[in-house]
């Protein structure tokens, strides 16, 4: 059998990303929309509406739009945009984020896709929020420094074109603190206030680390660096797409003393850490943001959802 998909904004940084790990598919047809057609409601709504899954790399705006046009109750949409990532109705698009999710994604036909950001800070403090080592109540801050390539088509012709040495150095933005990851990080955490977090990205087409440091006197009782890590440990130890690297690294996580942001590229693995001394932490999460932070994400809540082999093209 074979499931028909389309993919709404094909030609997008996301949605090209996608076609690649279908490509690789012998259970996948990929409906293809004729380019001088790809802003045609109706064209785009008769794909919508005979594909088994529709993923969505639009724009917001745009997103809600094709959402209005389906009308086939058995397709499901699984939409990349920030639209819908705190919805009613929509399940977040994570399926480590607690042990019903793989449930909900099996039988929703609506399914939000996580951002980048959002994914590695989720996958960092929700085990810990819900074991209780880090108070919900904790103001937190955290800071990712990524690729270029999550800006989009626009920024990655600004940083591969010639004469721009103002892109040289490491750029921090959003300073209005008003990121859009921001409400599905509080939303899929349980923590109570919004974070104080500082993108930065730098001059490498894709990679991403999000780091939260922390006071553990400021922690609940007992929560040592060791228990930190045993807590992310414990909770991701059946999951193949994360790692919880060792306490403090390994002599392959530091090279000379530096962090290697890009090592998960190509890849659809998170790897976790905890770097810390007896009175303080860094908790650290890396990943592709094209990969496990975009479309590697969305695949792998398709494979789940249509009850498939969850790795199937992401290996």
């Amino acid at each position: 059998m074979k499931y028909r998909v389309f993919v709404d904004g094909q030609e997008g940084t996301t949605g090209l990303r996608i076609h690649e790990y279908l490509g690789q598919r012998a259970d996948i047809e990929v409906l293809r929309i004729d380019p001088d057609k790809r802003k045609d409601a109706g064209e785009r709504a008769r794909l919508l509406n005979a594909a088994d899954v529709a993923f969505l790399c639009l724009p917001d705006t745009a997103s809600r739009e094709a959402v209005g046009l389906v009308t086939n109750p058995d397709t499901c949409i699984i939409d990349a945009s920030t639209a819908f990532r705190t919805a009613p109705g929509w399940v977040f698009g994570l399926p480590e984020l607690a042990p019903d999710q793989r449930g909900q994604l099996r039988h929703s036909k609506r399914i939000a896709n996580p951002g980048c950001h959002a994914t590695a800070f989720i996958l960092l403090m929700r085990p810990l929020i819900d074991a209780g080592l880090v108070p919900a109540a904790l103001p937190l801050s955290a800071t990712s420094i990524t690729g270029y390539s999550g800006g989009g088509k626009k920024m990655i012709e600004a940083y591969e074109s010639a004469g721009q040495p103002h892109l040289d150095s490491p750029r921090p933005y959003a300073l209005g603190l008003a990121h859009k990851h921001l409400p599905e990080m509080v939303a899929h955490t349980g923590t109570i206030h919004t974070p104080v977090f500082m993108p930065i990205v730098g001059r490498f087409l894709k990679g991403l680390a999000v780091s939260v440091p922390l006071h553990l006197s400021q922690l609940d009782h007992g929560a040592t660096p060791e228990r930190l890590h045993e807590t992310l440990a414990k909770r991701y130890a059946s999951e193949r797409f994360i790692r919880v690297a060792p306490l403090r690294g390994d002599p392959t996580t530091l090279e000379e003393g530096f962090f290697d942001v890009q090592a998960c590229n190509g890849t659809n693995r998170v790897d976790l850490f905890v770097f810390a001394n007896d009175h303080q932490a860094v908790l650290m999460a890396r990943l592709d943001n094209l990969g496990k932070g975009a479309s590697g994400a969305a695949v792998q809540s398709m494979n789940v959802h249509l009850g498939v082999d969850e790795g199937l093209g992401l290996q």
